[in-house]
């Protein structure tokens, strides 16, 4: 006997219901994203290491330990499954020179590749909506991108009772950032007797991480630590306080946290989470900030730059809660046909009615009327639209309302797209005037 395939742990497939779900849910998006004047743009799966290696740095744990990387056996080539978008998304704007003639907002959206255990809202195959805004300097962007994060969680009806926290920091320049390293690393080396192992690793590579520790045994030993906010200069400062005037403008309640780092050196100033109880420990549900150096990092001309991304399981997650949130779509019509000439005849029904704009499903495989009518409801369409061998030696089709008590309708085919389009829509202006 041989053995049943199945997926691969932590890559999961998505189910015509759930599917259906996504769909209406990216459509929402397409729709947020495009009125606030972001355009899409789309990656390949596959990208060279080297690309990920430098920009997320070589001593993290997604470099070392999460990636999927591979050798290319035709050429040699070696080879990574996108870990996250904004290094894939750089690299195409400076390989097609994107900012030739001037700032660009770019939005991107589809899966990424981290090998991790497999948890609820944490998996091996996720999917990330990214939003990047390249060569845009001041705290405008940075607030906007926040406010838009805003809007989106009530379009989505999931911050009604505000579970959805906004926390913000600001990570100053590289060289504020040098300072307080210096002063951290001290900090840290003089308490070492209290670090665990993997604090100790990061001690001298990145020490940041270490201050976003969840290890309850280091919470009191990283309260104490140097905070990075009282190394920040009056620049840095100045463009904090501009993001807070903006978001207090907005009405966007927010917690300012110093322990909101990011470990890589080309982030600067702004950082950025959307955080939950809701979803237990995978509790982030967007995180974002400026990340003004990595344009340069790449190899590009200096440009500033700031973004953030979501998972959408984790927003699927939190919608799963919400009773009616996007209902499985259903057919306008279920064509129930029974016997040769009315199978014939209803195929080109169910397309007359599809050139009408209407959403058609046609009763395949045979049976009954009775089970089909069964079919028919069970399906959520409004209207049967039914043919018999009788119906069809007459060129007639009978209408059947499914979802209201009202009386079937027998009328010539000619006139289908007619009584239908008024059963679903009601009747137009001028039938409505005779």
């Amino acid at each position: 006997m041989s053995q049943t395939l199945q997926a691969i742990r932590g890559m999961n497939d998505i189910l015509p219901a759930d599917a259906e779900r996504w769909e209406a849910f990216e459509e929402l998006i397409r729709d947020w994203l495009t009125a606030y004047g972001y355009r899409p743009i789309r990656m390949p799966l596959v990208e060279p290491t080297p690309l990920f290696a430098r920009a997320i740095g070589a001593v993290t744990d997604i470099v070392e330990k999460e990636m999927y990387s591979f050798t290319d056996s035709l050429n040699g080539e070696q080879l990574t499954l996108r870990p996250e978008g904004t290094a894939s998304c750089v690299r195409a704007v400076l390989q097609h020179n994107l900012l030739y003639d001037g700032p660009k907002r770019l939005w991107y959206l589809g899966p990424m590749f981290r090998h991790e255990r497999p948890q609820k809202g944490r998996y091996r195959q996720f999917h990330q909506v990214g939003v990047e805004a390249l060569g845009l300097t001041g705290p405008d962007i940075d607030a906007e991108q926040i406010i838009m994060c805003s809007r989106l969680w009530d379009d989505l009806g999931l911050n009604s009772d505000g579970s959805i926290k906004l926390e913000i920091n600001s990570l100053g320049q590289l060289d504020e950032r040098a300072a307080h390293r210096t002063a951290l690393i001290a900090y840290l080396e003089n308490h070492a007797d209290q670090l665990d192992e993997e604090a100790r690793r990061r001690l001298h590579s990145n020490p940041l991480r270490i201050l976003d520790t969840k290890n309850p045994a280091l919470q009191t030993l990283v309260e104490g630590a140097p905070k990075l906010i009282d190394y920040l200069g009056s620049d840095s400062l100045k463009h904090f306080e501009g993001v807070q005037r903006l978001l207090k403008d907005a009405a966007i309640p927010y917690r300012i946290n110093p322990r909101l780092v990011r470990g890589l050196d080309y982030y600067t100033l702004t950082v950025f989470e959307w955080v939950t109880e809701r979803l237990g420990a995978q509790g982030t549900v967007c995180a974002g900030g400026r990340y003004d150096g990595l344009v340069e990092q790449l190899g590009g001309k200096p440009a500033p730059a700031c973004g953030f991304a979501m998972g959408i399981e984790r927003l699927m997650a939190l919608l799963e809660a919400q009773e009616g949130f996007i209902a499985p779509p259903a057919p306008d019509v279920y064509v129930v046909h029974l016997g040769e000439a009315a199978q014939r005849l209803a195929f080109r029904t169910a397309e007359m009615l599809r050139d009408s704009g209407c959403a058609v499903f046609t009763h395949m495989g045979g049976g009954s009327f009775k089970a089909q009518f069964k079919r028919a409801d069970a399906s959520g369409a409004q209207l049967a639209v039914i043919i018999g061998d009788d119906e069809a030696a007459k060129n007639e089709v009978t209408i059947k309302p499914l979802r209201v008590a009202a009386e079937q309708q027998r009328v010539p085919l000619d006139e289908l797209t007619i009584r239908v389009g008024e059963w679903l829509y009601g009747a137009d202006e001028e039938t409505t005037e005779e």
